[in-house]
């Protein structure tokens, strides 16, 4: 068959050639304006009119602006991940823990390969939740991602320098040293960079969490989340034709071993008991013994307890509390 027509060049367009520089111009410095304040099809129009002598149509000057404006829009593409791979965010949602009300802030580690996830809810996204959240995701998975992946949340990242480069936070730093995985990062604002976390934060708040939780406690909670992530296993996704249990397999051979200690998922501070025998951490005053006012003393914060010792003697167990002002004394 001979081949078909084929275009030579593009088309002549005897009344809106010259000003297609012009309204390619317009388009340019939009990119760099407010969305409030870039020009529509309707203005570059009016314009083209008024300011260069236009004799043409509003419709001509649309169809033109709406095909260039295709041009441009962000593309995307499937991705294959490999397997050995995680990303890392946290989400909220509301519940009943012990009778009272609260935000419920949750972990999230997702597999990228098998989709698996390990979930864990803590009183607040705090620093010893974020390292608590990771030790607890590499017990139950039974190793070490090779990477994660995660956005730009203050507990990871303490600066964002021009050229991008992230600096990270001492926390991640010692978390990453004692587990060795390689660190990555979205770009700001962009959740399909770590697209596979965030699709799982919203199923776990509709399927997991919905109705809203009432639990004895975050123990009880997290129990129920553990048994939900491994029935999870059993699903087949769309696309897929084994299970994410079975897919899961090929991630496990990937992770890295875990090391023979357990990094200490707390937050570490010296400070000096006052005249009082009050230590303050976070807002909040936790009492020691009048023997030990105006000592130095260290903090060792964990997620539901907070621990004073002073030299090698620990001191004082307090159970954390997450409200401020607030004044916890021996129990």
């Amino acid at each position: 068959m001979p081949p078909g027509y084929c275009r030579i060049e593009p088309p002549y367009k005897p009344t809106l050639g010259p000003y297609v520089g012009i309204i390619g111009e317009i388009l340019r410095l939009n990119k760099v304006l407010i969305k409030k304040q870039r020009h529509t099809a309707k203005r570059i129009f009016e314009r083209l009119r008024d300011e260069h002598g236009y004799t043409g149509s509003l419709t001509t000057v649309t169809y033109y602006v709406r095909k260039q404006k295709r041009k441009t829009k962000e593309v995307f593409v499937p991705l294959s991940h490999a397997a050995g791979h995680a990303q890392v965010d946290f989400g909220e949602t509301l519940g009943v823990i012990g009778g009272a009300e609260c935000k419920i802030h949750f972990f999230a580690m997702s597999l990228s390969h098998s989709d698996a996830v390990f979930v864990k809810a803590y009183p607040a996204e705090t620093a010893a939740a974020f390292c608590d959240g990771h030790v607890s995701a590499f017990a139950f998975f039974g190793g070490i991602p090779q990477s994660i992946l995660y956005d730009n949340t203050k507990i990871a990242v303490a600066r964002i320098l021009g050229n991008k480069t992230r600096i990270q936070t001492r926390r991640l730093t010692e978390l990453q040293s004692h587990y060795l995985f390689e660190d990555k990062f979205g770009r700001p604002a962009r959740g399909n960079d770590k697209g596979k976390v965030e699709v799982m934060i919203g199923y776990v708040r509709r399927n997991f969490m919905v109705p809203a939780p009432r639990y004895d406690s975050f123990d009880v909670l997290n129990a129920h989340l553990e048994e939900q992530c491994l029935k999870r296993q059993g699903d087949k996704l769309r696309g897929h034709s084994k299970t994410i249990g079975a897919r899961l397999m090929r991630d496990l051979d990937a992770l890295m071993g875990l090391p023979v200690v357990v990094y200490e998922a707390c937050d570490h501070i010296s400070t000096r008991a006052t005249s009082i025998s009050m230590v303050r951490y976070k807002s909040n005053d936790y009492s020691v013994l009048v023997a030990y006012a105006h000592h130095d003393v260290q903090i060792r914060a964990y997620v539901h307890e907070v621990i004073i010792g002073c030299g090698n003697e620990i001191i004082a167990r307090h159970k954390r509390s997450y409200t401020k002002a607030d004044m916890i004394f021996d129990p």
